[in-house]
């Protein structure tokens, strides 16, 4: 039985939804692109590939509309020896992808797409390779197999970033999920994301201007949500803080961003559910340019690509590149994490974990620059706990922690938000 999910209308709109190498990879000069079968349709079943050079659509890679499919256990690795049953939608849960995909993200390094689809809880992904489907039947991906009536718990942004994990957003901003990839799956609900006092109104959980859309990476460990109403919103991953940065300009009438990916001039490349043309934007001044199409033009409910968009500070006499996904954010490699984040009665706690004996400088700066704390931290290499606390006079907002070590060298740095 095919299926497919009617275009989200919400407030007259609709939306759908190691260290830096000096020689990054070859940036992908492709994506990943969701289609219906039919040019102008919105079964978002049929999995497709953009020649980011050319501007061509390839043929149909996946039919993933076949209700008889049996995909394999992504644990056991063997085929799924009896089709599912979903309560609601009958056979329809065995599709690879049933009830229409619209967060996808490619993982260069295992060669895979990992998705998940818009009415199920479960993560996939395309083994590209062979191009058999694996299905994560062990563990819930959202905790939320039932589906609001404002679509506000259903997964539409995915991407790879720079530390090597995926993420996945839901509609409502109120689960930033992180997977990893790999061998040993491991799925985690970090929490909802956090409006930046800056954003002057423009919330990341407001249906009628952020839900929907799609979500790339930076090569300074950041993601960027463009909602299906153009609207722009910088992730700090560690501190889950979401900031407006504006509205695309430039656009046609009716166009909503269901698609994004970076290309190899560090442009982001935007298809939508609703029109067949696509666009390139300038992520400095979020202005979209005509993208040319050889051939046929597809509505696409996703676009994805490894490529991370390049915004970190870069030497003068560089090459602006698109930078491969092999660096982490500066996270201490584990050894350093803080909490609670968001912070609500002034104090912190910095966790060390098997650091070098030595001391360290605990640093708190605001968003200005201004230093706010310097506190230094004794360590005899085994673990510990340091309460940093803010003065009760302290504005709300978000402050910038760097932890350097004996040597001056920076080991972790992250941003916390005080409420």
């Amino acid at each position: 039985m095919r299926r497919s999910l009617p275009l989200l209308s919400l407030c007259a709109a609709t939306v759908l939804h190691s260290s830096i190498s000096v020689n990054a990879q070859q940036a992908d000069r492709f994506a990943y692109a969701v289609t219906d079968a039919q040019q102008m349709g919105a079964n978002w079943s049929f999995l497709r590939k953009l020649n980011l050079q050319t501007g061509e659509y390839s043929q149909i890679l996946l039919s993933g509309n076949d209700a008889s499919f049996l995909a394999y256990n992504a644990t056991t690795k063997k085929q799924l020896e009896a089709p599912l049953i979903d309560s609601r939608y009958g056979h329809t849960m065995n599709a690879a992808f049933g009830s229409g995909v619209a967060a996808v993200a490619y993982d260069k390094k295992n060669n895979r797409l990992y998705y998940t689809p818009m009415l199920f809880d479960q993560m996939r992904y395309i083994d590209l390779k062979s191009m058999k489907v694996f299905y994560v039947t062990d563990k819930a991906f959202t905790g939320k197999p039932i589906k609001s009536a404002d679509q506000g718990n259903i997964v539409t942004r995915m991407a790879i970033a720079a530390d090597g994990n995926g993420y996945a957003l839901t509609n409502d901003g109120s689960q930033l999920i992180r997977f990893t990839t790999g061998k040993n799956l491991k799925i985690e609900d970090l929490g909802a994301l956090v409006d930046d006092p800056a954003n002057k109104g423009v919330s990341v959980h407001n249906s009628c201007t952020s839900f929907g859309g799609d979500m790339i990476a930076d090569d300074d460990g950041n993601l960027f949500v463009i909602s299906a109403r153009n609207n722009v919103f910088k992730i700090d991953i560690g501190s889950k803080v979401a900031t407006h940065l504006g509205a695309i300009t430039g656009l046609p009438q009716g166009f909503t961003v269901n698609g994004a990916a970076v290309n190899e001039n560090n442009q982001i490349i935007v298809s939508s559910a609703m029109q067949t043309v696509n666009f390139t934007v300038d992520y400095k001044t979020w202005i979209a340019s005509p993208y040319t199409v050889t051939g046929t033009g597809w509505n696409s409910s996703d676009l994805a690509n490894s490529n991370l968009l390049a915004t970190a500070a870069k030497n003068k006499n560089a090459v602006t590149e698109v930078m491969s996904r092999n660096t982490p954010a500066n996270s201490g490699d584990g050894k350093v994490s803080i909490y609670p984040n968001p912070v609500s009665n002034n104090q912190f706690v910095i966790q060390f974990n098997q650091l070098e004996a030595g001391n360290y400088s605990v640093q708190v700066t605001d968003v200005m620059g201004r230093q706010v704390i310097q506190q230094l931290v004794s360590l005899s290499g085994d673990n510990h706990a340091q309460t940093i606390r803010l003065h009760p006079s302290s504005a709300k907002g978000i402050y910038l922690i760097k932890v350097t070590d004996p040597n001056s060298r920076s080991v972790f740095n992250t941003k916390v938000v005080v409420q």
